[in-house]
């Protein structure tokens, strides 16, 4: 079992997100968007948006420092495990807490907006269900396992297995003493992961990058812009000589 979720199940998902995401590009590319439904309800998307955004914005970029940037090159920097660990409680905690406000008032807005509700498949259904689920499996986590003192380390377990994953070389002994949490958090965010071509995730993988270098648009005005003046319609009599 040790072998087949840490050391199988990481390159099915990746995988799976590799072929969706060529598939999705191919044959489907009028549906590659995030199918927005401003149109339907804008006032509470305003709010909602921006703050599920920018907070899992901050996650992610916290998950890919803590996986990926190992605690050596930390400590060179004059960041101790122990300022790490505190940035990682309250900065996660804070940005986490955003990310779970701003979804839950797009699920607040998504089930009790009729227009929106009724936009809303099967398929978004699922991926909010497992979006929601990794957040907040994430975040009761790092706060059941963390104190202002002392706290899980998982750069000593998790994030060498993970890195030993990019190696084709998965070192899943690793995994065998880190906490439950820890470990389904690990499992629903690689679900995450294989779901993101085959749901509005997909978004995630556009940027707008060609119009930085799209030619500059050049307008041109008229050199009279005035109205033409009406014709006279009155009718002329010709005096007789």
């Amino acid at each position: 079992m040790r072998t087949l979720l840490w050391g199988v199940l990481p390159y099915v998902m990746f995988a799976l997100l590799v072929s969706g995401t060529v598939w999705r590009w191919r044959y489907d590319q009028f549906g590659w968007t995030t199918r927005s439904s401003e149109i339907y309800e804008s006032k509470i998307l305003k709010i909602a948006s921006p703050m599920f955004h920018y907070g899992i914005l901050f996650v992610l970029a916290g998950h890919l420092l803590g996986l990926f940037v190992p605690a050596a090159w930390t400590d060179a920097i004059g960041v101790d495990e122990h300022v790490y660990q505190l940035f990682s409680l309250y900065g996660g905690t804070v940005a986490g807490a955003v990310a779970v406000a701003g979804i839950a008032m797009l699920l607040y807005r998504r089930r009790f907006r009729a227009p929106v509700f009724r936009a809303t498949t099967a398929n978004d259904k699922l991926m909010y269900l497992v979006l929601v689920s990794a957040i907040v499996l994430g975040m009761w986590a790092k706060l059941a396992h963390s104190a202002l003192d002392s706290g899980y380390n998982y750069r000593d377990t998790i994030a060498p297995w993970a890195r030993s994953l990019f190696r084709l070389q998965p070192d899943t002994g690793l995994m065998t003493g880190v906490p439950l949490l820890f470990q389904v958090h690990a499992v629903v965010g690689m679900a995450l992961i294989a779901l993101v071509p085959y749901t509005r995730l997909i978004h995630m993988f556009s940027a707008p990058v060609q119009y930085l270098f799209r030619p500059y648009i050049v307008y041109r005005s008229r050199e009279d812009t005035s109205p033409a003046p009406a014709p006279d319609r009155r009718v002329r009599r010709r005096s007789r000589v």
